[in-house]
């Protein structure tokens, strides 16, 4: 085996690289499982360890589903647009997710106002006690999707 500094038989120098050193790509499903199971699965527990049902149904709907549908959009944007603006792959990482968890935040708060007023609207015959949590169920799982997919595929960018 030769190493950096020793050339082979055929005259090449060869590097040696780490296999920490390399990048691993920004593959969309891969990150949609932990966007989905991470606040599904923090939010489950506390609604065992609570004793609260409603919890534990909020966890596999409104807190995972939305993070679910939030990290896609996200995600998919990232992948197809993101690294076309300079401004997002030239800002350090740390200033890139937090801009982009703010802006999860806001989308979150914007899509519970929108469910909580057009909901009265279809005139349910009964409401559902989960739908009430959704103006804080929004926004938390809008954040924390936005925060784990700009930050995974920032670090998936080579430099």
């Amino acid at each position: 085996m030769y190493n950096r500094h020793t050339s082979s038989p055929s005259g090449e120098i060869q590097t040696v690289q780490s296999a920490r050193s390399r990048k691993k790509a920004f593959i969309l499903w891969r990150e949609l499982l932990p966007a989905y199971l991470a606040p599904a699965i923090m939010a489950g527990i506390g609604g065992i360890v609570t004793a609260d049902w409603v919890l534990q149904l909020r966890a596999a709907t409104t807190i995972g589903g939305s993070s679910l549908l939030v990290a896609l959009c996200i995600g998919l944007w990232l992948r197809n647009r993101g690294a076309h603006h300079r401004w997002i792959v030239r800002t350090p990482r740390i200033l890139i997710t937090i801009a982009f968890a703010l802006g999860g935040l806001s989308l979150g708060m914007l899509a519970a106002w929108g469910v909580t007023n057009l909901l009265p609207l279809l005139q349910l015959n009964h409401h559902p006690i989960w739908l009430d949590q959704i103006g804080f169920d929004f926004p938390v799982s809008g954040a924390i999707a936005c925060t784990t997919m700009t930050w995974r595929w920032r670090g998936s960018l080579t430099k």
